[in-house]
């Protein structure tokens, strides 16, 4: 097996320079679905691209002030995925800082109400604290991403599964050290005025089958995403892993397997994973009796940084994805608890075991997520071409077991945690 860090460079950087920032839905997430199926295509005569519903983020014109010694100062921001606009017309409020570690505390949040919120916590993973926090009305809520405390704003989104249920008020990121300073400076009131707003469009899903020899060898599903956030070309989050994909199927077409491999890149990941999720819920009953593993590239580039990978797996498939990696010099902490944010987990909800490969930078995570500089440049191609060689071989062997039984299944108590995440941040089946 030949493994190309050339090859990773080559679909790296076509995604980002050539089409740019992907928003789910997006003319450019359509032509990034297009590039993969050619590239695909190269390799198998089975692939398809599926396409789903999904809300565009169409916003065309975004502005923050806040008053700051009775003058009004501008600041940079990015309207969150799922969250309303402001139609155009100018919102101002009263500031008042709320941060999640004790906000969700107070029995009552009605002190929020007609108020201009600084959120200290980027996800409102608790589905009750999103409820409680759209009954007090609040006028529009700047989210703080406690974890990354530098001067750029990121980007994100709401879960579409509570502003189905709960309704949403706009919501925009501001960067940490601009929050810092409105504290400082005991600034009282802020003002947004956002144009543009979500609009129905269709995500796209890319799937290359490779077919195997045996029909009752069941399948194995690797998966990366070709979606990006607002105003990042998303070099390491996620044209990285689109491009892993895209060279297992190179490599594992060069031969035959007994098991069927279904090779995908996803859209709409960055809307939690709605395309995932869409394309599971439709090929439910197959992944469920078929579905082998599950295996996800994603943000798995950084040239500095280690291994960190979530794996929800019996002990004796943990043991064999450690010992895949560990004789390709990869070494990595492992997690066992489920994760609701990534293209592996609505997998995992069908009780098909797998894993999610990150490579972090810093103990929060990516220092560049969701940000501007998440460019090629951040990634070692070399190290990214040695995680597609172990998985490969990893699942090389997995595909040609007679007998897959010993590595079956996820543990019970991890299962139930998955059910109750899918559950409640997903909406279900």
């Amino acid at each position: 097996m030949s493994f190309s860090a050339d090859e990773l460079s080559r679909h790296v950087h076509y995604l980002t320079d050539n089409i740019g920032v992907r928003l789910a839905g997006s003319q450019a997430e359509r032509d990034a679905a297009d590039y993969l199926a050619a590239e695909f295509r190269k390799y198998s005569d089975n692939v398809k691209i599926f396409e789903y519903p999904v809300m565009e983020r169409n916003v065309t014109g975004e502005k923050l002030e806040v008053e700051i010694d009775g003058k009004w100062q501008e600041f940079p921001c990015s309207l969150f995925g799922s969250a309303p606009s402001t139609d155009g017309k100018c919102v101002e409020a009263e500031m008042v800082f709320f941060d999640t570690a004790t906000g969700y505390k107070h029995s009552d949040l009605s002190f929020l109400e007609n108020k201009a919120v600084i959120h200290l916590g980027c996800h409102i993973e608790h589905e009750d604290d999103y409820r409680r926090l759209m009954e007090a009305k609040p006028a529009f809520i700047l989210f703080i991403d406690t974890r990354y405390t530098g001067n750029v704003q990121l980007a994100d989104g709401l879960f579409p599964a509570y502003v189905k249920k709960y309704g949403a008020v706009p919501s925009l990121n501001v960067a940490y050290m601009d929050g810092w300073k409105w504290l400082k400076a005991k600034a009282s009131r802020a003002r947004i005025t956002v144009s543009g707003n979500m609009r129905e469009s269709l995500t796209t899903v890319v799937v290359c089958e490779l077919t195997g020899t045996d029909p009752d060898a069941g399948i194995i599903y690797a998966g990366g995403h070709h979606d990006t956030q607002a105003g990042t070309v998303g070099a390491d989050d996620n044209a990285i892993g689109s491009a892993c994909v895209v060279e297992l199927a190179r490599i594992l077409s060069e031969k035959k397997h007994r098991a069927t491999f279904r090779l995908i890149s996803f859209g709409a990941e960055e809307q939690l994973s709605l395309g995932s999720a869409s394309y599971v819920r439709e090929f439910r009953r197959e992944i469920e009796e078929k579905g082998i593993f599950m295996c996800n590239f994603d943000t798995m580039g950084s040239a500095l940084g280690w291994a960190d990978f979530t794996v929800n797996a019996n002990d004796e498939l943990r043991e064999l994805i450690r010992k895949y990696f560990n004789k390709n010099d990869i070494y990595y902490v492992e997690n066992t608890e489920p994760c609701p944010y990534t293209d592996q987990f609505p997998f995992a909800a069908c009780k098909v075991p797998g894993f999610w490969q990150l490579r972090k930078n810093c103990e929060t995570g990516i220092y560049y997520h969701h940000r501007i500089d998440n460019t090629p440049d951040k990634i070692d191609f070399e190290t990214a071409a040695n995680y597609v060689k172990a998985s490969c071989e990893l699942l090389d062997f997995i595909a040609n077991l007679e007998n897959n039984s010993r590595y079956a299944g996820i543990p019970e108590d991890i299962q139930k945690k998955i059910d109750h995440l899918f559950q409640t941040v997903y909406g279900s089946f």
